[in-house]
């Protein structure tokens, strides 16, 4: 790191994948530019630990990444020079049911179609049209509020991704099957299901899985920030950990430009006296969404599945029904602990034998709470893994629990233990954090936001970075 913090042409505060992101993109545009991290390890909800027994790698937060193919921008980057190896397990995803079967995302829209009996032409009219867009869609959706370049096929998009979830799978589809998998992606929005928009989240998810897999990364999700993170140095940039920013004053004055992976919150404790008052208060504004109490198990053999297909995906959705997983949702929404929670389930050991000893294996999973919840979830989490897999608590040889309070300790961007940067609904989405014309730019001058809780949001897709270094490069460097 060059002495005295005083020659970069931009810093960037945070190292998640937006945080990497935007510095990938000043470095290429050939500008000096510093990453600096609080933490030990670069990452932020990309890293990777030991968190039950000494060889057992869990991944600290994200663990698939339907978004990573899926991001122009993290697809053009050549991380697989760098270490990086993305695994597709032959079905990005599961959804059991009570009766012993399961729902299956397959890659292919028809074979999803045919495991899905009376709803397959239904599936087919829904997500083929979208899925063989993807590369349009995402483009047009994937930032900031603008025209799109592909109007057929956003608008098509938009016509059905602004319903409800649970309107659009109630009015499309008749089986449980179809419903209940729908529900299951579309619940990532961590919204009740009667919200607008979150059927664009369902939508999305699903075309991505379609087009672009639902992959793990080898070795632990800490793999995509070390690539990014070499990547980064190859381009000339540089990074500094364990270095803390507590006040904008501790960065130099003479550096054109400062980018926060930060959610609003941190940014006012930060740079709250560099903005005027009118923005302050939009910023204190912003609204967080639900927590999450997340588990990782050390397992003495992979789960023992009743829809033996399950073990063909690394994700599994955890809540049969799309009126299950509603009432779930909608009871965490307005403050309460569900008996049953929607539960999202990651086994990553059957398919990257390096997560585990040989023999043992090892899964992750979460459920939504309310915001700022310390209450323990495991025995509620395990009890909807033992009820499709029956015998899954014999196989634990140890655990980890980490309550949504907790989360906002390892990491002050998950808010309350808000994994998605800010509450994603139709109030929110586009004018994050702020309704502005370039949402990433404060009136400050100089000063950045390129977390997730700017455009297009959650996620490990880089995009939120990218937009607002272009931003920067756009606004402070003459690019």
């Amino acid at each position: 790191m060059r002495s005295g913090l005083s020659e970069y042409d931009a810093i960037v505060v945070g190292s998640g994948p937006n945080g990497l992101g935007a510095a990938i993109v000043l470095a290429r545009a050939g500008r000096s530019v510093l990453v600096l991290e609080a933490k030990e390890t670069i990452g932020g909800g990309m890293r990777s630990a030991e968190l039950t027994r000494p060889g057992f790698v869990h991944d600290v937060c994200s663990a698939i990444h339907p978004m990573a193919l899926g991001s122009p921008f993290l697809r053009e980057l050549p991380l697989a020079e760098h270490g990086l190896e993305l695994i597709h397990p032959p079905s990005p995803l599961a959804h059991p049911f009570d009766d012993g079967t399961a729902a299956i995302l397959e890659r292919s829209v028809e074979a999803t179609a045919e495991g899905l009996g009376a709803d397959a032409e239904s599936y087919r009219r829904l997500m083929g049209p979208l899925a063989g867009a993807a590369d349009a869609v995402i483009g047009d959706v994937f930032g900031p509020l603008r025209a799109p370049r592909h109007p057929v096929a956003t608008a098509r998009f938009g016509l059905v991704g602004l319903r409800s979830a649970q309107g659009l799978a109630t009015r499309r589809f008749e089986t449980e099957r179809a419903r209940g998998l729908f529900a299951g992606v579309a619940a990532h929005s961590m919204l009740p299901l009667t919200s607008p928009i979150t059927a664009a989240v369902g939508l999305v998810l699903g075309l991505m899985g379609h087009a672009f897999g639902w992959p793990l990364a080898r070795g632990g999700s800490q793999r995509i920030a070390d690539a990014m993170g070499s990547h980064l140095h190859e381009l000339g940039g540089e990074i500094a950990t364990s270095h803390p920013v507590s006040s904008i004053a501790e960065l130099p004055p003479s550096t054109a430009a400062i980018l926060f992976d930060l959610t609003p919150r941190q940014v006012l404790g930060i740079a709250g006296d560099r903005l005027p008052a009118r923005y302050r208060r939009r910023l204190a504004r912003y609204r967080y969404g639900p927590g999450v109490c997340k588990l990782d198990w050390a397992l003495d053999a992979p789960i023992p599945w009743r829809a033996e297909s399950c073990g063909r995906a690394a994700t599994v959705h955890l809540g049969a029904t799309l009126e299950e997983i509603a009432r779930s949702e909608a009871e965490v929404w307005h403050g309460r602990h569900p008996e049953r929670p929607y539960v999202l389930l990651a086994q990553q050991s059957p398919f990257d034998p390096t997560r585990a000893p040989g023999g043992k294996h090892t899964a992750w999973a979460y459920c939504h709470v309310p915001s700022g919840s310390s209450q323990d979830m495991s025995e509620r989490i395990e009890a909807q893994v033992e009820r499709f897999a029956p015998g899954f608590r014999d196989l634990i040889l140890d655990r980890s629990v980490i309550t949504a309070a907790e989360i906002e300790t390892y990491n002050a961007n998950y808010v309350g233990g808000d994994i998605n940067g800010g509450v994603q609904d139709i109030r929110q989405l586009v004018t994050r954090p702020t309704a502005r014309p370039v949402p990433y730019a404060t009136p400050a001058r100089g000063v950045y936001i390129c977390s997730s809780s700017t455009p297009p949001g959650g996620g490990v897709h880089g995009m939120c970075g990218y937009f607002a270094a272009q931003a920067a490069l756009r606004r402070e460097l003459g690019s």
